[in-house]
């Protein structure tokens, strides 16, 4: 599957509504400066009022602000609400848009590196610069390598209703023009087969009781080592040989018997990662309602 298959990037989430929030206070503000500051009285009107509403609005655009000689009493509560609020959702849009944007684990797929509740950030420029919404790259630093965990734009091969829009995580495991193959609980990548260490039997806690007794092992891939889970009779999606095509990237879930990964639905496009996951900022396990500290700071 490649990104000619794949549904449209754009979606309906957190960053287009704070987008349209912040278009709309633009509107409602400019609504004022145009027609409603001509109605009001004026002996309350003072010196700044009278200039032209253009230039009044680059004052605000510049300075997130009107002058301190204009006064905001006589204004509609509305037009007040959007002048307070429009430098907020600004920095808001910039900073998840540009810097870092939380997500939330929302499944068991990436045990035992992360679990399902842990709040995640992620690093929005590490890859390059992209603009909101549209995730269209304005300037490249680096490309994801093995062993990276991302997020990214479910690409929909399948044109499913129910994930039009949704947000993955997985570990980068091939990269484009890579050759793999997965079987038996036995990755090879480029012909060649990557090496495992046992740790032991795992022990699951609140939502990942269930993977209690499954095989804890730690990967030794290209680019770094991390823990992975394998069910105790081998009962992972297997794959036939297959190469990673090019803007391509192949992912997978640390639980490797239960994450709907690539071996499942295919390739992520490059142009769908939206960033690499950085580290936990919270836990809370909403099935469980319990609460984890311990969880906060990165991973591997």
């Amino acid at each position: 599957m490649t990104i000619e298959k794949a549904v449209p990037f754009f979606a309906w989430d957190v960053l287009t509504w704070l987008f349209l929030a912040m278009v709309l206070a633009i509107i409602i503000v400019l609504f004022d400066l145009v027609f409603l500051s001509k109605n009001r009285s004026n002996s309350d009107a003072r010196p700044a009022e009278k200039k032209s509403a253009l230039a009044r609005f680059f004052y605000f655009v510049c300075f997130l602000k009107f002058s301190k000689s204009e006064t905001y009493n006589h204004r509609p509560i509305m037009v007040r609400w959007s002048i307070e609020l429009f430098p907020v959702l600004l920095l808001v849009l910039v900073f998840r848009g540009f810097v870092f944007e939380p997500f939330r684990v929302p499944s068991n797929s990436m045990m035992p590196t992360l679990l399902t509740g842990d709040f995640i950030l992620v690093n929005k420029f590490d890859y390059g610069l992209r603009l909101p919404i549209l995730n269209y790259k304005i300037l490249e630093f680096s490309k994801p390598e093995r062993g990276d965990i991302i997020v990214f734009r479910y690409p929909n091969y399948e044109k499913s209703s129910a994930y039009t829009g949704v947000d993955f995580i997985k570990r980068v495991v091939a990269l484009p023009g890579d050759t793999l193959a997965y079987s038996k609980d036995q990755l090879l990548i480029n012909g060649e087969a990557i090496n495992y260490e046992k740790i032991g039997s795992y022990q699951g806690v609140d939502s990942g009781k269930s993977m209690s007794g499954y095989r804890h092992v730690k990967e030794l891939i290209e680019g770094g080592e991390h823990d992975i889970l394998l069910h105790p009779l081998g009962h992972s999606p297997k794959l036939s040989q297959t190469t990673v095509p090019e803007g391509h990237y192949f992912v997978m879930g640390d639980n490797r018997a239960h994450s709907s990964d690539s071996r499942i639905w295919g390739f992520v496009p490059e142009d769908y990662i939206l960033g690499k996951a950085v580290g936990v900022w919270m836990h809370w396990d909403w099935n469980y309602n319990t609460m984890q500290f311990s969880r906060i700071g990165g991973f591997d």
